[in-house]
């Protein structure tokens, strides 16, 4: 099974914005930790939402 190359970039340009890490940076992760790293920043988003 392959990862849907639109969700990949959704992943790579969240973790980017959030982080400033480079493409290159973003990609030599490991799947699973890309997506700890997009939960993790989700998280801190919303609780920054709701501090507001």
């Amino acid at each position: 099974m392959t990862y849907a190359t639109d969700r990949m970039h959704e992943e790579i340009a969240y973790v980017a914005y959030h982080f400033h890490w480079s493409h290159a940076e973003i990609l030599d992760l490991e799947h699973r930790d890309r997506r700890r790293y997009v939960e993790q920043i989700a998280t801190l988003v919303t609780r920054a939402e709701a501090e507001r």
